[in-house]
């Protein structure tokens, strides 16, 4: 082997280490700024200076957070689902009862059916009891439609 042949084997040799080392240093830097968006992304720890295994530990948390809010969130989806096929059910017998003359008696059982007093003052439960009955809590839907 001559010594230019040498001299380019040297270089060579050393531009694979510089480039190695380069990959690896943005390697490092993108595990870097990944950490920090996952420590920015979690309320818990947002400007604050976390080790690694703090950010895991604290983004697995939060994770585990949202997991059951979304899980309340969708039961309460599903309920008010539920409501409302209720309440249609309701619309439409009204209005089947307002189109044949029978209005008044589907008023009045429809009253009874939701534990309402009548006009006649009583309670349209079975008991002597003249509090008004109440079912649970009704939930509202929240939406983002604004009519222009």
């Amino acid at each position: 082997m001559s010594d230019d042949e040498r001299d380019l084997d040297v270089d060579s040799d050393a531009d694979k280490r510089a480039h190695h080392n380069a990959l690896e240093r943005q390697r490092r830097d993108h595990i870097k700024n990944s950490f920090s968006s996952l420590r920015d992304a979690v309320p818990a720890l947002q400007g604050e200076k976390a080790s690694r295994a703090q950010i895991l530990n604290k983004a697995t948390d939060y994770i585990q957070y949202m997991r059951r809010k979304n899980q309340t969130h969708q039961q309460d989806i599903d309920d008010l689902k539920k409501q409302n096929a209720l309440l249609d059910q309701q619309v439409r017998a009204l209005e089947k009862a307002r189109a044949t003359g029978n209005l008044s008696s589907a008023l009045l059982n429809d009253a009874s059916s939701l534990g309402l007093k009548t006009r006649s003052g009583s309670d349209s439960s079975d008991s002597d009891d003249t509090h008004t009955h109440t079912q649970g809590q009704r939930k509202r839907l929240k939406t983002d439609n604004k009519k222009s």
